[in-house]
């Protein structure tokens, strides 16, 4: 009896052993992979002096530098664990501007670190009744959008500044804004110029949201439901139009925009191509109105001859839940060349004519509907695209300074004054980011306002040409 108890007790200890390895294995995995106390940690990073924030859980550095820092060339100071190396190389000057990705190796053991790195705002806030502006440092702008109705010539900022900064004309001081106004950013001696732009809706404009739901009520596609709220809640003239109201003959002639934002499903609705639906919202846009196709809806272009027939977008894809992914880089796009255009007016960038719209860290459907040129189509490039299909590329993805690579948003026609058509087609254009297949909510995206802001303008701007 007691030889069988011990060689169960032996069976027993060699399971207990394997648990304890499982779960230091899922334990390790839960960490993100690291080992906190790791012999391969950095223990200090600065730049120019100022400490990062270290999170040895996840391997990222975050450092806040004053106004006025340059970091586009600087040497960091690194301590590392005795016995340490790192492949950074600390003798030559680095670009900060963007994030900095190293490896720290002890022995067999290493570890990835990434370095990111903010320069403090001149201007902390800029509101004025209340309203926040959008503080573009790379462009120098300030941004916003008052109220309809708002009475733009007597009207006072108050304006919260990084210390040591000054600016002119000061916080508080009545400013006639019908125009654009240049504030000058004081600090150290040396000043920039800051080109405020402060304006109010369109007034009258009648805009409507186009949904396959029978009322705005019974959306549930939590993208779609959530650019609706958005949308009703910044134009007092919002409206909800479903195709079943279309297919029954609803008047349009009161509609200065339809915005279909379609993000349920990667092939379009059946109720979409019916005859009496495509004749009404040509004959709409025949008469004036116009169009703002984004996500999977940028395909209605071919459905409503917007493009010759076979010329819509010929890259569609993206998961549906409980399917998606969570990315360590945030996602963005190029408008190189196109800087001056409307839409992407106030837009927060990253450098000139390109801006994020999906933080890294966030979980993502990739819900894309775009033009890939290079390979397929018989396009080429962006000026065959434009050849063929009648409309203007935009704006690609971020590393694409030519536009020749995707077309993730373009207008329509490319000839005569009356751009009565936008889409915008690009994964990055992301409204509701879902919980991951675990349950685990996603982080907040912080690029949202550049996503709001790029649908406002494009709203405005199909309103006034």
């Amino acid at each position: 009896m007691r030889k069988f108890i011990y060689k169960n007790w032996k069976k027993v200890s060699l399971i207990l052993a394997v648990v304890f390895m499982i779960t230091g294995c899922e334990n390790n995995f839960e960490n993100g992979g690291f080992d906190v106390n790791s012999p391969s940690n950095v223990t200090s990073f600065k730049i120019n002096g100022v400490a990062g924030q270290i999170d040895q859980k996840t391997g990222k550095i975050n450092i806040t530098m004053p106004y006025g820092s340059d970091i586009t060339a600087v040497k960091p100071e690194i301590i590392l664990e005795q016995g340490a190396t790192s492949n950074l190389d600390v003798t030559l000057p680095a670009n900060f501007a963007n994030p900095v990705k190293f490896r720290v190796t002890n022995g067999n053991l290493y570890k990835d670190y990434t370095v990111t790195t903010i320069v403090l705002s001149p201007i902390k806030s800029f509101t004025i009744n209340g309203v926040a502006a959008t503080v573009n440092d790379g462009n120098k702008t300030i941004t916003m959008t008052l109220p309809e109705g708002a009475n733009l010539t007597a009207l006072q900022p108050v304006i919260e500044l990084t210390e040591g900064v000054s600016i002119s004309p000061a916080s508080g001081t009545k400013i006639d804004f019908t125009k654009a106004v240049t504030f000058v950013i004081t600090s150290k001696g040396k000043s920039v110029n800051y080109t405020a732009n402060v304006g109010v809706p369109v007034t009258g404009l009648v805009v409507a949201f186009l949904g396959t739901a029978a009322t705005r009520a019974e959306i549930t596609n939590m993208d779609e439901v959530t650019a609706a709220n958005w949308f009703f809640s910044t134009f007092s003239g919002a409206k909800y139009i479903s195709f079943s109201s279309i297919e029954n003959g609803t008047d349009l002639t009161d509609v200065d925009v339809i915005w279909w934002h379609f993000d349920s499903a990667a092939n379009l609705p059946a109720i979409a191509y019916k005859p009496a639906v495509t004749t009404a919202l040509k004959n709409f846009r025949a008469s004036g109105g116009n169009l703002l196709l984004t996500s999977f809806a940028s395909q209605y272009v071919d459905a409503l001859g917007i493009v010759p027939s076979g010329k819509g977008p010929n890259n569609v894809f993206g998961d549906f839940p409980p399917n998606g992914f969570v990315d360590g880089n945030s996602w963005g796009m190029s408008f190189v060349g196109n800087e001056n255009h409307p839409i992407f007016e106030g837009l927060i960038t990253y450098e000139s004519g390109k801006a994020n719209l999906l933080q890294s860290g966030t979980f993502r459907l990739n819900h894309t509907a775009w033009w890939f040129l290079p390979e397929w189509g018989g396009y080429v490039n962006g000026e065959g695209w434009r050849n063929q299909t009648g409309g203007t590329n935009l704006a690609s993805e971020a590393w694409d300074n030519n536009l020749d690579g995707r077309v993730t948003i373009a207008e329509f026609p490319n000839t005569g004054t009356n751009k009565n058509v936008i889409v915008i087609s690009m994964g990055a254009y992301d409204w509701y980011n879902e919980t991951n297949s675990s349950g685990v909510p996603s982080q907040v995206n912080e690029f949202i306002t550049n996503i709001k802001l790029l649908t406002q303008n494009s709203i405005n701007y199909l309103a006034k040409n």
